[in-house]
Protein backbone atom coordinates (compact mmCIF):
# COMPACT_ATOMS: atom_id res chain seq x y z
CA UNK A 1 0.00 0.00 0.00
CA UNK A 2 1.51 3.46 -1.38
CA UNK A 3 2.29 6.06 1.30
CA UNK A 4 -0.01 9.03 1.22
CA UNK A 5 1.74 12.50 -0.17
CA UNK A 6 2.53 15.78 1.88
CA UNK A 7 1.12 19.13 1.97
CA UNK A 8 1.70 21.70 0.15
CA UNK A 9 3.52 24.66 1.41
CA UNK A 10 2.94 28.43 2.31
CA UNK A 11 3.78 29.90 -1.01
CA UNK A 12 5.33 27.30 -3.64
CA UNK A 13 6.92 24.57 -1.64
CA UNK A 14 5.15 21.15 -3.20
CA UNK A 15 4.11 18.11 -0.32
CA UNK A 16 6.82 15.35 -0.77
CA UNK A 17 5.27 12.33 -2.39
CA UNK A 18 4.18 8.87 -0.90
CA UNK A 19 6.71 6.00 -1.06
CA UNK A 20 5.30 2.95 -3.04
CA UNK A 21 4.42 -0.10 -1.22
CA UNK A 22 6.46 -3.24 -1.13
CA UNK A 23 5.68 -5.96 -3.59
CA UNK A 24 4.10 -9.48 -2.50
CA UNK A 25 1.34 -10.68 -0.36
CA UNK A 26 2.53 -9.00 2.60
CA UNK A 27 5.14 -5.84 1.73
CA UNK A 28 5.40 -3.08 3.24
CA UNK A 29 3.43 0.11 3.63
CA UNK A 30 5.62 3.00 2.07
CA UNK A 31 6.03 5.77 3.97
CA UNK A 32 4.13 9.35 3.79
CA UNK A 33 5.87 12.59 1.85
CA UNK A 34 6.47 15.44 3.98
CA UNK A 35 5.07 18.34 4.93
CA UNK A 36 6.13 21.44 2.83
CA UNK A 37 7.69 24.40 4.18
CA UNK A 38 7.49 28.32 3.31
CA UNK A 39 9.16 27.30 -0.10
CA UNK A 40 10.78 24.28 1.06
CA UNK A 41 9.82 21.16 -0.85
CA UNK A 42 8.86 18.45 1.81
CA UNK A 43 10.45 14.87 1.63
CA UNK A 44 9.53 11.96 -0.51
CA UNK A 45 8.64 8.88 1.06
CA UNK A 46 10.41 5.74 1.35
CA UNK A 47 9.17 2.36 -0.33
CA UNK A 48 7.98 -0.26 1.16
CA UNK A 49 9.88 -3.42 1.91
CA UNK A 50 9.35 -6.86 -0.62
CA UNK A 51 7.99 -9.31 1.10
CA UNK A 52 9.82 -12.49 -0.28
CA UNK A 53 9.99 -14.61 1.88
CA UNK A 54 6.54 -16.52 2.45
CA UNK A 55 6.30 -16.01 5.77
CA UNK A 56 8.11 -12.33 5.91
CA UNK A 57 6.95 -9.34 5.91
CA UNK A 58 8.26 -6.31 3.88
CA UNK A 59 9.38 -3.58 6.55
CA UNK A 60 7.66 0.11 6.32
CA UNK A 61 8.89 2.67 4.52
CA UNK A 62 9.89 6.18 6.35
CA UNK A 63 8.47 8.99 6.19
CA UNK A 64 9.63 11.99 4.66
CA UNK A 65 11.30 14.66 6.89
CA UNK A 66 9.40 18.31 6.85
CA UNK A 67 10.41 21.36 5.04
CA UNK A 68 11.38 24.12 7.49
CA UNK A 69 11.79 27.47 5.63
CA UNK A 70 13.31 27.25 2.73
CA UNK A 71 15.37 24.14 3.06
CA UNK A 72 14.14 20.61 1.93
CA UNK A 73 12.68 17.78 4.49
CA UNK A 74 15.14 14.70 3.91
CA UNK A 75 13.91 11.36 2.50
CA UNK A 76 12.38 8.64 4.05
CA UNK A 77 14.22 5.39 3.97
CA UNK A 78 13.28 2.76 2.34
CA UNK A 79 11.69 -0.49 4.18
CA UNK A 80 13.91 -3.44 4.33
CA UNK A 81 13.01 -6.79 2.38
CA UNK A 82 12.04 -9.94 4.28
CA UNK A 83 14.10 -13.25 4.21
CA UNK A 84 12.98 -13.40 7.48
CA UNK A 85 13.12 -10.47 9.34
CA UNK A 86 10.99 -7.11 9.63
CA UNK A 87 12.99 -3.65 8.44
CA UNK A 88 11.83 -0.21 8.97
CA UNK A 89 12.64 2.26 6.78
CA UNK A 90 14.19 5.30 8.83
CA UNK A 91 12.70 8.87 8.69
CA UNK A 92 13.75 11.27 6.71
CA UNK A 93 15.15 14.27 8.54
CA UNK A 94 14.25 18.03 8.44
CA UNK A 95 16.42 20.64 7.46
CA UNK A 96 15.91 24.35 7.77
CA UNK A 97 18.22 26.32 5.21
CA UNK A 98 20.07 23.27 3.63
CA UNK A 99 19.35 20.06 2.21
CA UNK A 100 17.60 17.31 4.66
CA UNK A 101 19.78 13.92 5.39
CA UNK A 102 18.03 11.06 4.48
CA UNK A 103 16.63 8.62 6.61
CA UNK A 104 18.78 4.81 7.28
CA UNK A 105 17.30 2.75 4.88
CA UNK A 106 15.72 -0.33 6.81
CA UNK A 107 17.71 -3.14 7.96
CA UNK A 108 16.86 -6.65 6.30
Amino acid sequence: MGGDGGAGGTLNGDGGAGGAGGLGASGGAGGNGGKAGLIGSGGTGGAGGEAIAAVGVGGTGGNGGNAQLVGNGGNGGNGGNSPATIGNGGTGGARGLLLGFPGAPGLT
